[in-house]
């Protein structure tokens, strides 16, 4: 039987790369799985992918940065699968720049997209998952947050944020035995890091003790374990998914 045979998942950002493996490993392990994108078209594809091979799956438009859509999101989740109990929360933005020459805007999106949005989602969840006394949220973070990275202040201002809001709740919302912990990606084969320069992919897997780059799939394994009932005695932890890049 699925680890996650019956379970309800949303997964924010899961219409390419590390959220649509994890939207494919969680549908795989049972679950029903609700996949959102800025765009309808977007959320749709992985939806429509995971549906054609037998699983359950929807998709929502959602910008996770809008409370409004954010608790639209949460209730139309209920009302289609009729629970929640696993939160991924997965959605973000690059706006990348020396700190010099990095514009408001670039600087507030990220934050606002990246931290804000990951908050919108679990003060949206927690609020069900509270009343069921039960309920997984696994926030996506990275190693930037951990090392740092030039021209990625305000990515890795987000993300280390993110570290810091998943260890905040997972003390609060403990006593009603909802789980919250964050999975820090490294170098991983995704779009935006195929179209790096090959000096900068040889320089990154220089850092790489494992001398090799990592897969979605790779970081959905982690998230999928989370997620199940293997993980009940864990929260507020960061788990590093990164060849041993980061090793502390």
């Amino acid at each position: 039987m699925e680890k996650l045979q019956d379970k309800v998942a949303i997964i924010t950002g899961g219409s390419r790369g590390i959220g649509r493996a994890i939207a494919w490993r969680l549908a795989a392990e049972g679950a029903k799985v609700v996949v959102t994108a800025t765009t309808k078209a977007g959320a749709d594809k992985t939806a429509d992918e995971i549906r054609q091979s037998g699983g359950q799956a929807a998709g929502f438009e959602a910008n996770v940065a809008d409370a409004k859509q954010v608790e639209d999101l949460m209730k139309g989740t209920v009302d289609q699968f009729g629970a929640l109990h696993i939160l991924v929360n997965n959605a973000g933005v690059t706006r990348d720049n020396l700190v010099m020459r990095m514009s408001d805007e670039d600087w507030n999106m990220v934050i606002t997209t990246n931290l804000t949005g990951t908050f919108n989602c679990i003060r949206a969840a927690s609020k069900i998952m509270m009343k069921q006394r039960s309920g997984k949220i696994i926030n996506i973070t990275s190693v930037v947050a951990l090392m740092g990275n030039k021209g990625q202040a305000n990515y890795c201002a987000a993300k280390a944020g993110v570290i810091g809001l998943t260890k905040s709740v997972a003390r609060e919302l403990a006593s009603r035995n909802i789980q919250i912990n964050a999975v820090a990606p490294g170098f991983i084969l995704t779009d935006l890091t195929v179209g790096l320069p090959e000096a900068a992919k040889t320089a990154m897997l220089q850092s790489v003790p494992l001398e090799r780059v990592g897969t979605p799939e790779d970081v959905a394994s982690v998230v999928a374990f989370l997620a199940s009932r293997d993980s009940d005695y864990i929260t507020g932890q960061v788990f590093n998914v990164d060849g041993g890049m980061v090793m502390a």
